[in-house]
């Protein structure tokens, strides 16, 4: 694509959202799915639910540590495709395969031997440890195609592809769906599995979905076996900030999910139904994030810092408008959310704390637009900074929270709250006034 001809100049708003909208479409079907996951296991009572709520968080912060190899490979893509270099972007979208094999394989070792003792120190009750860690060591033999997926996934998008990763999501998400009904309650020659049925059906889905990411890629860029390890070094310097920013945000959803699981099972099941909206709702707030990526990438790429700035307030102008109909759907279906994904028992518990969480819905439009914005910039070291000091003072927020005291599990997403807004906070005056790649003597051609 022509940097000089590119629908963005002409059309800002419809271009942002045409390219948003699949992603948004992408990005939700996996919450999605794991609402519907809460949903079955729910039925299997309050000891499975909150153990189901354990594995997922502790899988989904592991797979987050990695998600540097999408990230660096989206930016890199964008980048070079925007400075014509096609062959290179190849080169590096090949060898981030590579890599996403060899640390998918350390991880899924790794964690199926320590599942037991991680499932305790997320604080999983007697009754709920074993049935989290036999649903983490089954989630685990998706691991390499989990960082196919999320390799895969980034160089589409780099290729500013975005449909091709929605119809892969929505293809895998419902073979899931349909696979847990099966595995779970069992039917034909299949026994009854609970939980361990939940999770080879997540496994089963997430292997199709790298098999067919990795087939488009092909398709899109094509591979190549002549890519240089030595070239590794520009996704593992990216690694290394996103690696700390991301072990630091995993560090807080960790201890968010321990204070919560320590107050009662109840209050954990409670956390675990707020915790998958709130990623469907974090999520739904990322389609700006990763397409604004690709087009600062992109005009980045080709020299154009004022249509870089442009994509900034464009997607951040976007996202808040989404954000405030996310906040009144979530205010308004409280009650069926409740029935829907929280054990009868949990409901005194749940409702003051979602609450909150829908509150938060414009904070986390600014926390998640900008950090897209910086991704394309490549501005790592910054987001790891800012990430230090956001779950810091989030952390140890968490930390004071006494699980004995009435409404502790409120306290714990009032705690969230302050956390994201120190994020957006951080984000938002990197690019206005600017400093960084956004001063004002840099962004001027």
């Amino acid at each position: 694509m022509d940097p000089a001809t590119h629908p963005f100049r002409e059309h800002p708003h419809r271009t942002t959202a045409l390219l948003s909208v699949p992603v948004f479409f992408s990005l939700i079907a996996e919450p999605i799915a794991g609402l519907v996951d809460t949903a079955f296991v729910k039925e299997l009572g309050e000891a499975p639910a909150a153990a189901l709520g354990v594995g997922t968080v502790l899988l989904s912060s592991v797979f987050w540590i990695f998600n540097f190899l999408g990230i660096g490979t989206q930016t890199e893509v964008a980048r070079l495709l925007g400075a014509g270099e096609r062959a290179r972007a190849r080169q590096i979208a090949s060898l981030a395969i590579a890599l996403a094999v060899g640390f998918g394989t350390l991880v899924a070792l790794g964690v199926a031997v320590a599942a037991g003792p991680l499932a305790e120190l997320l604080g999983a009750s007697a009754e709920a440890h074993d049935a989290a860690a036999l649903y983490v060591r089954i989630r685990v033999v998706g691991a390499p195609a989990v960082l196919l997926m999320t390799t895969g996934f980034g160089a589409l998008r780099g290729l500013q592809d975005m449909r091709s990763p929605l119809w892969i999501a929505v293809f895998a998400n419902a073979l899931n769906v349909l696979l847990d009904w099966w595995l779970i309650f069992g039917g034909g020659p299949v026994p009854a599995l609970g939980i361990a049925g939940a999770a080879w059906a997540t496994v089963i889905a997430q292997w199709a979905a790298a098999g067919l990411a990795l087939y488009l890629v092909g398709q899109r860029l094509g591979w190549t076996r002549r890519f240089h390890l030595k070239d590794a070094h520009l996704l593992l310097v990216v690694g290394a900030d996103l690696f700390l920013r991301t072990g630091l945000l995993t560090l807080f959803i960790l201890t968010s999910t321990q204070t919560a699981t320590s107050i009662s099972d109840g209050a954990g099941a409670a956390h675990n139904a707020i915790r998958n909206v709130w990623m469907f709702t974090a999520l739904s707030l990322d389609a700006y994030a990763a397409t604004a990526q690709s087009l600062v990438g992109f005009f980045r790429g080709s020299g154009r810092p004022r249509l870089m700035r442009r994509v900034a307030s464009v997607s951040c102008q976007q996202s808040l408008l989404v954000s405030v109909v996310l906040l009144i759907a979530m205010l308004a279906t409280t009650d069926l959310v409740a029935d829907a994904l929280v054990p009868l028992s949990a409901h005194s518990v749940f409702a003051a704390a979602w609450w909150y969480a829908a509150l938060f819905q414009p904070l986390n439009a600014i926390a998640f637009a900008t950090d897209g914005i910086h991704w394309g910039t490549a501005d790592f070291r910054y987001l790891r900074n800012a990430m230090i000091f956001a779950s810091g003072a989030g952390i140890a927020g968490l930390l004071l929270i006494d699980v004995d005291r009435d409404g502790a599990l409120t306290t714990v997403w009032i705690v969230t709250g302050g956390w994201i807004l120190l994020r957006a906070a951080l984000g938002f005056v990197r690019i206005w006034p600017g400093s960084g790649p956004w001063a004002r003597d840099a962004t001027t051609s």
